[in-house]
């Protein structure tokens, strides 16, 4: 039987992986109806989960999301400072941990900045990319601002191959403890989700690039403007319907894992001491 703490551990990384899996199906499925012109949108985990407030009982479910969201923030932290999964100290396991640990500060950011909304403390408007922006312009302004932009442009269409890799490969269901029956539809809605993130990844990392070359910031965007930079191309909608049908399915995918994923949790003293030696830089 484990401790009570490494159990709340699993408690929070299984709701953070289904209020993931939530957001992705929202985003995907609003740019699906976009792209056959049945209403909804082609924007970003912002923007989707804002239509919640539109629906009975928005505002609870928003604050539910956030604080799911904020659960996936801890259990990334944590996983990635505590190496909870194994990646090891290898380049690519750090490097790994290293895209976790970013991930955590970016839903954490996103779960605060919604429930602020849903408590009636925030601003529900607003451009979706400006945050991207406001960091991508304040780096451009210190020394070797273009190559640091560019080095992280490139960073992230590194991680898209990655996921598009892992999409082709099919080891996604790794971690899985999947019944056997369930196995081989789940592997396909995982390969299909991980490849269209992907491809997302692509798109977003070569803003950045370009917003490096030109050392413009305007030139960022983020999932929504991946999205309709999607649907401007020819045969747009096309795209546009395969890559959101794919984000819905990664968002299937991750409430999957929030129900079969192996989770082996540090224990909460030393999950707290891997937190405080990685913010002194031990």
């Amino acid at each position: 039987m484990r401790p009570a703490g490494r159990h709340a551990l699993e408690i929070l990384a299984r709701l953070g992986y289904g209020a993931r899996g939530f957001t992705y199906c929202l985003v995907g499925g609003l740019a699906l109806l976009a792209a056959f012109g049945a209403g909804g949108q082609a924007g970003g985990s912002r923007s989707a989960l804002l239509v919640l407030l539109e629906r009975p009982f928005g505002r609870a479910l928003l604050a539910a999301v956030a604080l799911g969201l904020a659960a996936f923030a801890l259990w990334r932290v944590v996983e990635a400072l505590s190496d909870a999964d194994g990646h090891g100290r290898s380049p690519k396991g750090l490097a790994t941990r290293a895209g976790h640990l970013l991930g955590g500060g970016l839903y954490g950011s996103l779960g605060v900045s919604l429930l602020g909304v849903a408590l009636g403390r925030g601003r529900g408007g607003g451009a979706e990319d400006q945050g991207a922006r406001d960091w991508t312009a304040w780096l451009l302004q210190q020394p070797f601002g273009q190559w640091l932009v560019g080095a992280v442009g490139l960073g992230v269409v590194a991680a898209g191959a990655a996921f598009v890799l892992k999409g082709w490969r099919g080891d996604v269901t790794r971690l899985l403890a999947l019944p056997v029956d369930a196995r081989p539809w789940a592997v396909q809605v995982g390969r299909f989700g991980y490849a269209a993130r992907g491809v997302t990844f692509w798109i977003i990392g070569g803003f950045l690039v370009a917003a490096a070359l030109e050392s413009r910031s305007s030139d960022v965007k983020g999932l929504g403007g991946a999205l309709q930079a999607l649907r401007g191309q020819p045969y747009g909608w096309v795209l546009l319907a395969l890559t959101a049908a794919g984000l819905a399915a990664f968002g299937t995918f991750g409430l999957v894992q929030a129900r079969y994923r192996r989770i082996d949790p540090p224990d909460l003293g030393a999950a707290g001491k891997a937190v405080a030696d990685g913010a002194l830089g031990r």
